[in-house]
């Protein structure tokens, strides 16, 4: 991680769509979570549009959903232009959500390297041909410190002798879990906390190997494992929010819930025996029907 804390972290996000802001929103909980008031947590983040920075006295009517994070400290400075902002905000984090190929060029990539050790650069958008920058650039113009997740798969690539693996921001890693979780917990709906609770639990879900080499994510290839820890934190998130109508759970240990998860998952490999089982079932009711005609 950067190993700044919540309350020091300046976020500049390039693109204030509802995707954005619901990006920027559910980070927000995050440093809400750290301890800082969402007052504190909102003051965070610096968001950008075609028109340049958001602020409350920009001359346009804002859309809605972009209020929520317009600045009302900018001393009625309009910055348009994405390197003037880097170099005002001095960022710690850059998010990309903008659709804008290249928008995170060699000068505001050298500029995020040059104010943090770790820069946080996230160009989350998709596909790759869309993506503000790909790995590659960011690695080439951060010396190699980016803390770097992408929207769009970018392959490794090796510099000074190490294998550097990007990360993909996607929410494959966390959706198998929600739906499970919920399923599981027969939660009565979804809730922000469970929502959270994915995430946090992803982020306790890489192994010391991948910790080790920087990692931000797990290695896709253990997909299984991954969902099983992040299906528990979203049932543990329904308990704890009281929407789960499979009260049993409640009562069971981590370890326990985790094979409990386990037996209940969908197998490829065992798709075709349970077709079979099925079909069998359906006959043996057809031919019983029968017999009573």
């Amino acid at each position: 991680t950067s190993g700044i804390p919540a309350k020091d972290q300046r976020a500049v996000f390039l693109g204030a769509g509802s995707a954005g802001v619901g990006v920027a929103k559910q980070i927000v909980q995050f440093f809400i979570n750290e301890g800082l008031t969402e007052d504190q947590a909102r003051q965070r983040f610096w968001l950008v549009d075609s028109k340049g920075l958001v602020t409350n006295d920009r001359g346009d009517r804002l859309a809605e959903h972009k209020v929520y994070f317009s600045r009302d400290d900018n001393n009625g400075k309009q910055l348009t232009n994405l390197l003037d902002i880097v170099n005002d905000v001095k960022p710690t984090i850059l998010m990309g959500l903008s659709t804008i190929g290249g928008a995170f060029d060699a000068q505001i990539l050298t500029r995020m390297a040059e104010l943090n050790d770790h820069p946080i650069v996230f160009p989350l958008s998709n596909p790759s041909s869309k993506s503000e920058c790909t790995f590659e650039e960011a690695v080439k113009y951060t010396n190699g410190r980016t803390l770097f997740a992408s929207g769009s798969p970018f392959p490794s690539l090796e510099f000074e002798g190490k294998t550097l693996t990007p990360g993909q921001g996607n929410n494959m890693y966390v959706f198998p879990g929600i739906g499970l979780g919920a399923i599981l917990s027969k939660a009565v709906n979804v809730t922000q906390d469970m929502i959270y609770a994915s995430a946090e639990a992803l982020s306790t879900a890489l192994n010391e190997q991948e910790v080790a080499a920087g990692w931000l994510y797990p290695d896709i290839r253990r997909i299984r494992e991954v969902s099983v820890i992040v299906t528990r934190g979203v049932i543990r998130a329904a308990q704890l929010n009281e929407v789960d109508r499979e009260l049993a759970l409640r009562h069971m240990g981590d370890e326990e819930l985790d094979e409990y998860i386990r037996e209940r998952m969908y197998d490829p490999f065992n798709e075709k025996e349970i077709v079979e089982e099925i079909e069998g079932l359906m006959s043996h009711l057809s031919n019983g029907r029968a017999s009573h005609l």
